[in-house]
């Protein structure tokens, strides 16, 4: 009919075949890690033959490159949803915006390693994979600036503290909550050092 918009069937296949290797992808970086993933295993999983997998991505690392990009993206669209409902008060938004990236980053260590880690040899993400972690951190310099803080030095001691916290949360109490504990106390100390106002705890 008139009007009507023609389905591309073939690329949506082609999109729902991607969507499946990257979900064995991660399925299999989070039981062996993510050095250990190879592509026969995946086409294995998928029942596909390995060089088939070619068709959709043109080596190990240009899988590594799109589970990075989804991602950072998850990520992004996290935040997104939080920033609406950030406290206003500077300590308890930055304690807020802490807790939210701690809370994702600690709950997936596959895929905080691939988000923050080098630990794939030789693997760089793309442009476009690195995007939303670009505008991720340009969000947050916005939002630290709204309450006043712009050295871009206090900004990455910030950043530090968190991930500090988050690399010795999944390194030596996996699942378990001492580093979160310590979280709103290592925010404060920063907050003290850049010199926001005292408020609400």
């Amino acid at each position: 009919m008139l009007g009507e918009t023609t389905r591309d069937r073939k690329a949506e296949r082609r999109e729902a075949t991607r969507q499946e290797i990257l979900e064995v992808a991660w399925s299999l970086v989070r039981e062996h890690g993510l050095a250990q993933l190879t592509l026969r295993e995946v086409a294995t999983r998928i029942g596909m033959r390995p060089p088939s997998l070619y068709t959709h991505f043109a080596s190990k690392n240009a899988i590594y490159d799109a589970m990075f990009g989804s991602a950072w993206l998850e990520y992004e669209q996290l935040a997104a949803r939080a920033r609406v409902t950030l406290p206003a008060h500077p300590r308890a938004r930055v304690r807020t915006m802490a807790r939210n990236f701690f809370d994702f980053s600690v709950a997936d260590l596959a895929r905080y390693q691939l988000m923050n880690q080098r630990t794939i040899p030789g693997f760089e993400p793309s442009e476009h994979a690195f995007a939303p972690s670009v505008r991720v951190v340009r969000q947050t310099v916005e939002l630290l600036g709204e309450i006043g803080v712009t050295d871009r030095g206090d900004v990455e001691i910030l950043f530090a503290l968190i991930g500090g916290l988050v690399d010795q949360q999944l390194a030596n109490d996996p699942g378990g909550d001492s580093r979160s504990r310590l979280l709103d106390r290592a925010v404060t100390m920063w907050a003290d050092g850049v010199g926001l106002p005292p408020g609400p705890e």
